[in-house]
């Protein structure tokens, strides 16, 4: 397996970043390592609107697995087979998500670049293929969403003091808010009073949770 890119975008830490690809608009670039910068091999990816990418939990890498995992959304204390979950604690750290293509640059100095949105890979992280993603084939209206389905539309509301919102420019506001509404904490930590900092775009944003509200309490400029 050869790494052939990384991502750059504005989850400089794990914590905080989507646990599904589309749950969040920010937009990341694809920059390739210097011997997959052929144009050659991009012809014809204009014609796709989201592309899949393979890559790696470079961050979560153990020598060890468990069959069993507890999925963040039913609420950190219920098991489930890793198989039958997308926690990247698996035998091989291997992720798979899908992306919008929101732009093509075929000419730059560090080769063609790919600007995407709704990736749920962490700044830096390494890919090891990319495909496109083919609606005839690839997408299932009628698949079930087995214990994920009762809880997809989960979110928090958040409360965000204009005074501090105004200290992260405007263009990063709505991935912020996606982030922060998606409910970044463990799942099975539920104190009140206890003060979470997740570091995104070059800040570090502190808040706490109070039933089912995030309030922000600092940002701090890192």
């Amino acid at each position: 397996m050869k790494i052939i890119a990384r991502i750059y975008n504005d989850f400089t830490t794990r914590f905080g970043v989507p646990r599904q690809s589309g749950l969040s608009e920010i937009t990341s670039v694809i920059i390739m390592e210097p011997d997959y910068r052929v144009s050659d091999a991009f012809r014809g990816i204009e014609g796709f609107s989201h592309l899949w990418l393979l890559w790696e939990f470079s961050e979560t890498k153990r020598d060890t697995w468990s069959p069993t995992v507890r999925p963040p959304r039913l609420g950190g204390n219920t098991r489930m087979g890793v198989f039958a979950t997308r926690s990247p604690f698996r035998p091989n750290p291997i992720g798979l998500s899908s992306v919008k293509l929101e732009k093509f640059a075929p000419e730059s100095p560090d080769g063609p670049l790919l600007y995407v949105s709704g990736a749920d890979l962490m700044n830096g992280t390494p890919i090891y293929d990319i495909k496109p993603y083919l609606p005839f084939t690839d997408a299932h209206p009628d698949a079930s969403g087995g214990f994920a389905a009762p809880v997809k539309d989960y979110a928090l509301e958040v409360i965000f003091p204009a005074e501090l919102l105004a200290l992260i420019p405007q263009e990063k506001h709505k991935a912020l808010f996606a982030v922060l509404e998606n409910d970044p904490r463990p799942s099975y930590q539920k104190d009140p009073t206890r003060i979470y900092g997740v570091s995104f775009g070059g800040f570090d944003i502190r808040f706490y949770v109070a039933e089912k509200t995030l309030t922000v309490t600092e940002v701090i400029t890192l």
